[in-house]
């Protein structure tokens, strides 16, 4: 059942325009009390289609709901900026994996640089990414993309967090590694929490002593060394395995 996102219901009824109602009636060719799953304030509701004025689609509430399948903690991914496209399948994996929160940063190993004049439409599209993996994925949350920030402005918004980790290579390369099992046990009583990716090289040291000295605590991704658009998805997984 294709499931849509909308801001609010009025009367248990809600118009659908836009995009999405072409995706209704032009792509999937809907018609007439037809069901999909429309979500509203992290709900899903199952829904009937009322009406199809000429470019919108009018549903009503079925009284039905499905659960809910979002991470029993907030995730936040804070990756230094990477090469190429590579930011798009970060959004979009992660989206798919139960990610909260995306926050993209310049790092001091980051080779590319973030366009500031055409840097809101590339933040669009990546939201939009996010919009279309969270139907994909049955999310009833879709993920917010934050605008690039500075390391000295992450350092700042990692203060809101209830445990901040860092993916640091130089631990996966350690005999005696820290075992991410272990750090999330101890994060089980968490709300949300901040894991900080570096970009292509990994992080720099002086920004992993930075949030170190802010309390924040270095994980290992297994014995391996991964790719900066890789590691995010083995640690959602690893999320995801050890409190679903």
């Amino acid at each position: 059942m294709q499931r849509y996102f909308v801001d609010v219901f009025d009367n248990e009824q809600v118009t659908i325009t836009g995009e999405d109602a072409k995706h209704i009636t032009k792509v999937m060719r809907m018609q007439m009390d037809d069901e999909l799953i429309v979500v509203h304030s992290n709900v899903a509701d199952i829904c009937k289609i009322i009406a199809l004025p000429e470019l919108d689609v009018v549903v009503e509430k079925t009284g039905r709901q499905i659960p809910s399948p979002e991470l029993p903690i907030q995730v936040t991914i804070a990756c230094g900026l990477p090469k190429g496209d590579k930011l798009d399948l970060i959004v979009q994996k992660s989206t798919e994996l139960g990610m909260h929160r995306l926050i993209p940063f310049e790092a001091a190993r980051s080779i590319v640089k973030w366009d500031h004049k055409k840097g809101e439409k590339k933040q669009q599209r990546l939201q939009k990414i996010a919009k279309e993996a969270a139907e994909q994925s049955h999310r009833t949350v879709i993920p917010t993309i934050e605008a690039p920030v500075s390391f000295k402005q992450l350092l700042q918004m990692a203060t809101d967090y209830d445990a901040v980790f860092i993916a640091d290579e130089e631990d996966a390369k350690s005999t005696e590694r820290t075992r991410l099992v272990d750090r999330l046990k101890a994060a089980k009583d968490c709300k949300n929490m901040l894991v900080v990716f570096g970009p292509e090289g990994g992080i720099d040291r002086d920004e992993s002593q930075a949030l170190l000295t802010n309390g924040a605590k270095t994980v290992a991704l297994g014995p391996r060394i991964l790719r900066a658009e890789t590691a995010p998805f083995y640690f959602l997984s690893a999320v995801s395995y050890e409190f679903e």
